[in-house]
């Protein structure tokens, strides 16, 4: 599982046991090196239900900014953990209210790293690099 080294670092000040797994086993990159496919911290994304068929939209965040009917979820909720990493077209296999439950994701709807980006290259950064 990919990780940026920012949500890496902010990740680990968190001191939660539950992300420990999920620290030990992340592959750390650079922001820029991180797939515009790849949920990130701060990610909204397009969910469906592989059951139901039921479509939402979510953004994994900070548990400090997490707010359920706004759906932001936290990255320590069992699905905002689950979804880190993740990519367009993986299932995530998690127990939601109503039991298990496999959810898929159909589209990466914003992702911070891929603005930041497309803000740079849209903003003439990259042609003034080269």
């Amino acid at each position: 599982m990919l990780l940026t080294e920012a949500d890496f670092a902010n990740l680990s000040l968190l001191g939660q046991a539950r992300l420990e797994h999920l620290l030990k086993r992340a592959i750390v990159v650079s922001s820029d090196a991180v797939p515009a496919e790849t949920i990130t911290m701060n990610t909204e994304v397009l969910l469906c239900d592989d059951a139901t068929g039921e479509r939402r939209v979510v953004r994994v965040v900070y548990p400090a900014d997490a707010d359920a009917s706004q759906e932001l979820i936290s990255v320590l909720q069992p699905l905002g953990t689950a979804l880190l990493g993740a990519s367009v077209g993986q299932v995530i296999d998690c127990g939601l209210a109503g039991g298990p439950r496999g959810l898929r994701v159909d589209k990466i709807i914003f992702q911070p790293e891929q603005s930041l980006r497309t803000q740079l290259v849209v903003n003439g950064w990259a042609a003034e690099q080269a």
